[in-house]
């Protein structure tokens, strides 16, 4: 047989695969994978058992230390200029506080410059979970900051989708945050955003607590044992208020369909496959992997959150040029389209290795529209996913992972890295947001 009549097998295979749908459903099933709780240990089991049976080896379950953030309640009530009571949730690495009597600000998309325009000292601050339509996405966690910065008393995350979805969303990397913090829907965002054009007024307390323990990363090899490897992970934590469909149980089933594919493969090197924790809390998981590895000897990363959710591949290649070549032959070569962009940013789990000079691509999906959908609120729930997209985007993977062990990419350079961010204009808001290198200043 020859290698692309085994390629060709191996693909057909995975179509017809049905495992990776019965993973995330596994994973779904679990009650709460937030970082650190049960159920995210048992995604790292249940993701390890998985990679055996795809026929990797050393399955290997490992510990890492992290504060492990606890949900309490919540309450935000308007006091002024009506009584009237809202729902919300707390945000992860939120304090427990109470703001008694506060003044609310609406700072809409929540950009440097909003802020720059807004006295929100000792406020409650609203932030949209939008960002401009025509400048880059603005994480939450850069609201959060430049609301610390200005002196805030609370933060609250409103969303800008409709259908009373609070969203959530660490503020913070592995630690906690400085003040009380808190999502509400779009609908009760609407309310308060009235409210503070009234010189409304707000009482708001978080009833949580961070606290010393432990979450758990995955790994299996398949392939040669080399002394070089493609590493190729996903994370298997969400957050606890909704199912972790889309985020990132299909990232972690994708892998694992890329994993049987790659089982019934010829590969150049050693191939590292790898489920990660506490991804939304910080990527204190890939932290602790790229700690584990030897960097020198990883060729590249792909890190997979974000594929599986919807039909057309998207891989960012996080400012190594290189991967859109191997990218576009992967597409010709399976006759299916990958959008490829060069974007770069630290908030996901390739960001570890890029810090220590792997070259990563991290792939995703084309989305309906800008930001997160239906991630990080309560209707991230499996009815959502589509199968063909795991088996698809997995078979993808399992090619572009192949390809990578035969090739190899430049690394990038630290210097490259912080050109790119502060010329996107990203240094400001990964300042606020507290994830901006120290050693690059």
């Amino acid at each position: 047989m020859t290698e692309d009549t085994r390629v060709d097998a191996a693909l057909g295979r995975a179509w017809r695969d049905d495992v990776p749908w019965q993973v995330l459903t596994a994973l779904t099933e679990l009650d709460d994978r937030l970082a650190g709780h049960e159920g995210e240990a048992r995604a790292a089991e249940l993701a390890g058992r998985a990679f055996a049976d795809a026929g990797a080896r050393d399955a290997t379950v490992e510990t890492f230390d992290l504060p492990v953030w606890t949900r309490g309640d919540c309450a935000l009530a308007v006091t002024d200029p009506v009584e009237r009571d809202f729902p919300a949730f707390a945000l992860p690495y939120s304090p427990a506080g109470d703001v008694a009597d506060a003044s609310l600000v609406d700072v809409g998309h929540g950009t440097e410059d909003d802020f720059q325009d807004a006295d929100v000292e000792g406020a409650v601050v609203l932030a949209s979970t939008d960002s401009p339509a025509d400048g880059r996405l603005v994480h939450r966690m850069e609201k959060y900051g430049y609301a610390v910065g200005g002196g805030a008393a609370g933060f609250v995350f409103y969303n800008h989708k409709d259908g009373q979805l609070p969203p959530t969303g660490a503020l913070r990397f592995g630690r906690e945050g400085e003040i009380p913090a808190a999502g509400v829907s779009k609908e009760t965002g609407a309310w308060l955003r009235e409210y503070a054009d009234r010189d409304g007024r707000v009482g708001f307390s978080v009833d949580a607590s961070t606290d010393s323990g432990t979450g758990k990363n995955v790994h299996a090899v398949l392939g040669p044992d080399t002394d070089e490897e493609v590493l190729a992970l996903a994370h298997h934590d969400a957050h606890d208020v909704a199912e972790g469909a889309l985020d990132n149980g299909c990232g972690v089933a994708t892998l694992v369909a890329a994993a049987r594919v790659l089982a019934d493969l010829d590969l150049d090197c050693k191939v590292r496959v790898a489920t990660v924790g506490a991804e939304e809390v910080g990527l204190l998981g890939s932290a602790a992997l790229a700690d584990r590895v030897d960097s020198k000897s990883v060729r590249a990363v792909v890190n997979v959150d974000g594929a599986g959710r919807y039909r057309t591949l998207r891989a960012f290649t996080h400012g190594t040029d290189a991967f859109a070549d191997v990218l576009d032959g992967v597409s010709e070569r399976a006759n299916r389209p990958i959008e490829v962009e060069p974007t770069l940013h630290p908030y996901s789990d390739h960001w570890p290795f890029l810090r220590r000079g792997v070259p990563a691509v991290q792939l995703h999906s084309v989305t309906p529209e800008r930001g997160r959908g239906w991630g990080h609120t309560p209707a991230d729930t499996r009815d959502k996913a589509d199968s063909r997209n795991l088996r698809e985007h997995g078979a993808l993977a399992a090619l572009l992972v192949r390809e990578l062990t035969s090739r190899d990419v430049p690394r990038p350079e630290d210097g490259r890295l912080r050109e790119t961010l502060a010329g996107a204009g990203m240094r400001p808001g990964m300042e606020a947001a507290g994830v901006w290198p120290a050693d690059w200043d």
